[in-house]
């Protein structure tokens, strides 16, 4: 719902927000937001629009934007793990 509207809203196309067109669909799946694009859109654009995301909903110090280990197109949010962290800390 709302990560969806955000890409819609935030993505740029030729220097302008808010105007896909036919080149980029933004689709959600249950858990799944699909973007879809034919013409160039970099990854890290797409990692970056998310973190803003995360940190404006308050949740970017508990989630992270990582690669899948599968396919290298797809991003996954993953909680950070705390128990390896606070092990780090005692040692």
């Amino acid at each position: 719902g709302s990560f969806e509207k955000f890409l819609v809203d935030k993505i740029k196309v030729d220097g302008k927000t808010g105007v896909l067109g036919d080149n980029i669909k933004v689709t959600r799946d249950k858990t799944k937001v699909t973007v879809t694009a034919e013409t160039d859109l970099s990854k890290r654009y797409l990692k970056y629009l998310t973190k803003k995301y995360l940190k404006k909903h308050n949740v970017r110090d508990w989630l992270r934007v990582i690669a899948s280990n599968k396919d290298s197109n797809v991003y996954e949010l993953r909680y950070f793990n705390i128990a390896d962290q606070d092990a780090e800390d005692d040692e």
